[in-house]
């Protein structure tokens, strides 16, 4: 039997049981975020790199339009992970998120190590590379990926977006109201 207006289900993506592992990472303002600080929360994450010419100005300029929409609601998060930490020091990231009108408490650039880091695109965040086949364990030299990725309160994967096109950031945005009515 069909319920009315019951919310859609957003699928589970990785392997079953797969969860997003643990980190710990700086922030824009020198504050240290780990896992734990996004228990309870919905979160969307990207990786990106302040002087990015290419794709990365698109991706966070249609990041704030998820930003607006949900500012100032403390279960909604945002992660945008440098992925050219050598270069990304917290002070630029400060400096690089003053170019948006961003709530520093819900939207958090990070850096990091930079092996940490990619491991979180690849084994967390399922963010797709082209990995060496002749050596499994041997990172990508770069990481350039237009994906947001959708994380759940239980930190599961729920979906997969193209952060330069602004039809899919308005499906994202979507999704995560569904997203919400499935905790309600």
């Amino acid at each position: 039997m069909l319920i009315k207006n019951a919310p859609k289900r957003l699928p589970i993506y990785g392997n079953p049981g797969h969860h997003v592992e643990h980190f710990s990472f700086t922030n824009q303002d020198g504050k240290t975020i780990t896992d734990k600080d996004m228990d309870g929360k919905i979160y969307v994450t990207e990786f990106f790199f302040s002087t990015c010419e290419g794709i990365c100005p698109k991706m966070n300029e249609n990041m704030t339009l998820i930003a607006q929409e949900f500012r100032g609601q403390n279960d909604i998060a945002i992660l945008s992970h440098t992925v050219k930490p050598e270069e990304d020091s917290v002070a630029r990231l400060k400096e690089y998120s003053l170019n948006f009108d961003i709530d520093p408490n819900q939207w958090n650039f990070l850096t990091g190590q930079r092996d940490d880091l990619y491991k979180m695109a690849i084994n967390s965040y399922l963010v797709p590379v082209d990995i060496d086949s002749s050596d499994k364990n041997k990172l990508p030299e770069f990481i350039h990926s237009e994906r947001f990725v959708l994380v759940d309160k239980e930190k599961q994967i729920r979906g997969a977006y193209d952060g330069t096109n602004v039809a899919d950031v308005k499906r994202l945005i979507e999704d995560i109201k569904e997203l919400r009515k499935e905790y309600n």
